[in-house]
């Protein structure tokens, strides 16, 4: 069987949640399924780390798409071509951009409808773009995977489909994650804080993400408690983040916020296993892997109590109004007073993680193909 796939995210130390999404379950699935052809379709010249088997046939299909006119003659005119060229019996596209001009079977990974949600947080062409095709992408794919059971039933919801035509897949944590030993928290605490215990935000920066309420919180926590904890924040900066500059350069206590960039997968595995606890108050998210992550690590995790997030953390997370700073700086209050209450929380961390883990994720995927060429 030749399956075809959407790699065009894919790119060399630029990763993030479904492009990691895309390569923790593809470089699991080829290698479990060797007697099967897979046809990677990048939209550039691809780096020879993602060609995970003898198995995969890269494919290069330009332009790259990266803009709503360059996703419409990708998905389109291009995709269909290779399709039809490479013979493939199935296509698996996991960012969500289907094909509306291939009668292959597609399988559409769809990670949230945030553009539904907020639509302000997102450009006009990209907006367009996603109210237009999403929609036609997921009624036309033979089956659709939704990365929560939350996202499954806003698709339901929002595009009036069947929920037996999509399946939930959960995302995992890279193997890279996990506890490590006190001296080395030690050296990752000089190395970011001069010493001093953090609570920790990673993610792409942009208004979705709610960090100018992280930063008030955070303001409001160290007036109360006095604390020399630090808050370091890791991720680049995205799109529509001058809100989040303003507020850098001039909240109070700014000298206690430490801004990382972003960090390859090592380093922000080694970041997230030392902090004291991960504080994520995004207005909405699809799934969350930095929970997962965090929980991975022994870490635990303040979230927000809207969308994905309550079933991604589960027992393990105190939750907060990401609207209220107030709010999230209590939570952080009350974690950081009760050492009782943070070793309950890791305690149920390391129940909860059993959930999410890669290994199930590939073959969950690949169970959701094979339903696609059932006859």
């Amino acid at each position: 069987m030749r399956i075809a796939v959407n790699t065009r995210l894919f790119l060399k130390g630029r990763l993030e949640g479904i492009g990691w999404f895309a390569h923790e379950v593809l470089s699991r699935m080829v290698k479990k399924h060797p007697e099967h052809e897979f046809i990677f379709i990048f939209d550039r010249p691809y780096h020879k780390d993602f060609i995970f088997a003898p198995n995969v046939t890269p494919v290069v299909l330009k332009p790259q798409a990266r803009h709503p006119a360059l996703y419409y003659l990708w998905t389109e005119w291009g995709i269909p071509r290779i399709l039809r060229k490479y013979k493939a019996d199935v296509y698996f596209s996991p960012d969500g951009l289907g094909s509306l001009r291939t009668k292959v079977p597609t399988c559409v990974t769809i990670h949230d409808l945030a553009y539904k949600h907020y639509p302000e947080f997102m450009d006009k062409m990209h907006r367009w773009h996603y109210a237009h095709y999403l929609p036609r992408f997921a009624r036309h794919a033979r089956r659709i995977i939704a990365v929560s059971e939350y996202t499954k039933q806003d698709i339901v919801k929002q595009f009036d489909l069947p929920e037996s035509k999509i399946d939930v897949v959960y995302n995992g944590a890279h193997d890279g994650y996990g506890p490590i030993s006190y001296e080395e928290k030690q050296k990752v605490k000089e190395q970011y804080t001069g010493g001093e215990e953090f609570f920790l935000f990673t993610g792409a920066l942009h208004p979705r993400k709610n960090v100018v309420n992280l930063l008030k919180a955070f303001v409001k926590f160290k007036r109360r408690q006095r604390s020399r904890i630090k808050l370091v924040i890791v991720g680049r900066m995205a799109w529509q983040y001058s809100e989040i500059v303003k507020a850098k350069d001039h909240m109070p206590y700014k000298e206690d916020v430490v801004w990382a960039g972003y960090l390859d997968v090592t380093e922000l595995a080694r970041i997230t296993a030392s902090a004291y606890a991960l504080v994520y108050p995004s207005l909405f998210e699809g799934f969350g892997i930095p929970i997962v992550e965090a929980m991975t690590s022994d870490v635990p995790v303040i979230v927000s109590d809207s969308s994905s997030m309550p079933e991604v953390g589960g027992a393990a997370a105190l939750l907060v109004d990401p609207a209220s700073p107030d709010d999230i700086a209590e939570k952080m209050m009350m974690i950081y007073k009760d050492e009782t209450l943070r070793d309950r929380m890791i305690a149920a961390a390391r129940v909860e993680k059993l959930r999410f883990d890669w290994d199930r994720s590939a073959d969950q995927v690949w169970e959701c193909l094979m339903k696609c060429v059932e006859p």
